[in-house]
């Protein structure tokens, strides 16, 4: 995990033959801002010298957040640093912890219609339709079911799974089940539940982990772990939780200022952000991120995930009683 203090971005440029080539390429550092220019200058060399060679690359890096992030370390604020945690502020505001090695898992209930139920709703429709133009001889009436089948299906696979989810309990029972289901095939494991505003949170307390330990996967695949944060644990090798309140819950309305909300900020800016940032943090006081449910399975805390915990504990307000958001 890589959280640099220091940005800057670097040019190479290659002229021949009247044709110009140019590569801009960002760097980092942890240090200064000197190192973070020298990091660049190097990416952005060895880019050219890449797409010289005939290999296909682009030819500036967008700047992009978290959530965007494809071979660059984590591209925000650096609000605070606690040993190897690091808490940031993302692109719209809202204060994030990032730990190398504490596994936390957000479940969303589930809002959208699982894609498998659409394709079967539509296969079976489909199936329907074209028994019933077969069985009545009229490939006119056919051709109009299938068209039916195909447009109807996303809709009546909606209904069909929310009625399966009324008679299960509800989202949150079925994302209970799924991590109560794991714990029992992993005993040894020992997991703190929070609810959230839109879930679950996990935080596995018995053990650290790697975010590539083949571990991690199955137990973010066992209880439903948003597929994109997912592949994010892996592509930044950390784990990550958001322990403030997002801005247009809490009557925010405005969007993190200057548009966009990715770091650094230009200096003639900072104003502006900071005043946002202060009437952001006046509101968000008043909310917590995630409230604690309970402790499950093996009692056993780790010292290194205790650390963590109690950290991520008082910065979400989870044993606060105020308001989610």
């Amino acid at each position: 995990m890589i959280i640099p203090q220091y940005w800057a971005e670097g040019r190479a440029r290659n002229r021949s033959e009247g044709r110009q080539v140019t590569v801009r390429r960002f760097g980092w550092s942890q240090t200064s801002q000197e190192e973070a220019q020298a990091n660049a200058e190097q990416r952005a060399t060895e880019a050219l010298e890449r797409v010289l060679a005939g290999e296909k690359l682009a030819r500036r890096e967008p700047k992009v957040p978290y959530n965007g992030a494809e071979g660059v370390p984590i591209r925000e604020e650096v609000v605070e640093r606690h040993g190897e945690v690091v808490i940031t502020r993302n692109a719209y505001g809202a204060r994030c912890l990032n730990t190398p090695n504490v596994l936390f898992a957000d479940i969303d209930f589930a809002a959208e219609t699982p894609v498998r139920l659409i394709f079967a709703t539509m296969a079976g429709l489909v199936a329907l339709a074209v028994l019933i133009g077969l069985r009545l001889d009229s490939f006119g009436l056919l051709a109009v079911l299938v068209l039916c089948a195909l447009f109807g299906a996303n809709s009546l696979a909606g209904w069909l799974y929310r009625l399966r989810l009324r008679f299960d309990g509800g989202a949150e029972r079925l994302a209970r089940k799924r991590v109560l289901r794991f714990l029992a095939a992993h005993p040894d494991w020992g997991l703190r539940l929070y609810r959230t505003p839109a879930g679950l949170r996990v935080l596995a307390t018995h053990r650290t982990f790697a975010p590539d330990d083949p571990e991690v996967a199955r137990c973010f695949a066992a209880v439903g772990a948003d597929p994109h944060y997912v592949r994010m644990c892996l592509r930044q090798q950390c784990f990550r939780a958001r322990v403030s309140a997002k801005p247009w819950r809490i009557g925010i309305d405005q969007h993190l200022r200057p548009r966009p909300g990715v770091w650094p900020v230009a200096a003639e800016r900072l104003a502006q952000r900071r005043e946002w940032v202060a009437r952001y943090e006046t509101a968000a006081g008043d909310y917590a991120a995630c409230a604690f449910i309970e402790a499950l399975g093996n009692a056993v805390v780790a010292p290194a995930v205790a650390e963590v915990q109690h950290l991520h504990d008082a910065l979400c307000g989870s044993a606060s009683g105020r308001p989610l958001a």
